[in-house]
């Protein structure tokens, strides 16, 4: 007897993508965002499947980031593969990648503002990507080793203003077995070979070692661990956001004011997410502002001694004057 209903990898993929898109209002759009690789392509069929039956609308988006040799064929192939598909409009969005924080972080900053770019332009309801358990797993061990908190750890969320991850539940052996069983053949990207990368060295010797070492189930354990690192990061932002407000006694333009006296009755925890907040609201870059500016800061809280300003990046500077934190660009007058 024939077998009954799609593969089980493919009915995995199309019930997480069913899931996540759950509560979009009819004749939304989505798009999904394909770079032809395993994951994002069980992501895009699936996607295709979907959106029909939930009465949505669906379209692809693929980025050509120039790095490599025949960038702009194999994205056109995407984009007719996404068109062959159902999912209309199918667009190349092409970038120029900078060179600030790697590679990694340069084309990743290209990437988003290119999807972002494309989905205000489009009136997209949502834009899927396709990061898997594995990816999950990649993203706790890298905020791990360098030291970058609670928050870190959480990993990426399901969901982040119109991006959704719809696949971060199933393993990347899913998205590859889905594909296979699609007829689907997927590009594998050099780069994801390359050991220069640390997201690679992570992927092809660090969790192998731990599966070896430790036993099977690690990605899924790191996984979890990311759930509930973000549970406690998501209460402590939501206290430090209200902390905030009951703390400033001005948040206006290039300066932050805090009341001290308020500051040093919260918890450790809480405090510093405070300083952070003023510190990026004072125009602080976010991706430049690390755990220990944010410590040097709270030192001038917890071990007061009339010590000087702390520098912060964009030029910015905090200082402790008359009970009162300041956060302003430098010279603080």
């Amino acid at each position: 007897m024939a077998p009954v209903g799609p593969h089980p990898a493919i009915a995995d993929v199309r019930r997480a993508v069913r899931e996540a898109l759950a509560d979009l209002d009819r004749d939304a759009l989505v798009l999904a965002a394909c770079s032809g690789g395993a994951d994002s392509l069980a992501l895009a069929a699936a996607l295709a499947f979907v959106a029909p039956r939930l009465h949505l609308r669906a379209g692809l988006l693929t980025v050509d980031h120039q790095l490599q040799p025949g960038s702009k064929a194999r994205a056109a192939t995407v984009k007719d593969l996404g068109e062959r598909m159902g999912l209309t409009p199918a667009e190349i969005l092409t970038v120029t990648v900078g060179t600030e924080g790697g590679p990694e972080a340069a084309a990743r900053e290209a990437r988003y503002a290119a999807l972002a770019e494309a989905a205000d332009r489009l009136q997209a309801a949502a834009v899927l990507l396709g990061h898997t358990r594995d990816d999950q797993a990649e993203t706790v061990l890298l905020g791990l080793a360098r030291g970058s908190g609670p928050r870190s750890l959480s990993g990426m969320a399901a969901r982040a203003g119109r991006y959704r991850r719809p696949l971060l539940a199933l393993s990347r052996q899913t998205t590859v077995a889905a594909c296979r069983a699609g007829n689907l053949t997927p590009w594998d990207d050099p780069h994801n070979e390359d050991p220069r990368y640390t997201r690679v060295r992570v992927r092809r010797t660090v969790l192998p070692v731990l599966e070896q070492e430790l036993g099977p189930g690690v990605a899924e354990a790191l996984a979890r661990t990311a759930a509930l690192a973000r549970e406690d990061a998501d209460a402590l932002d939501e206290w430090a956001e209200s902390a905030y407000q009951n703390c400033a006694l001005s948040d206006i333009g290039e300066s932050v004011k805090l009341a001290v006296a308020e500051l040093e009755k919260l918890p450790a925890a809480v405090r510093r997410r405070v300083l952070r907040r003023a510190a990026i609201a004072a125009g602080s870059p976010s991706g430049a502002l690390s755990a220990t500016h944010v410590l040097a800061v709270d030192r001038l809280i917890t071990h007061w001694r009339g010590q000087k300003a702390v520098d912060l990046p964009g030029g910015l500077s905090a200082v402790r004057r008359y009970g009162t934190l300041i956060f302003a660009i430098s010279p603080i007058a």
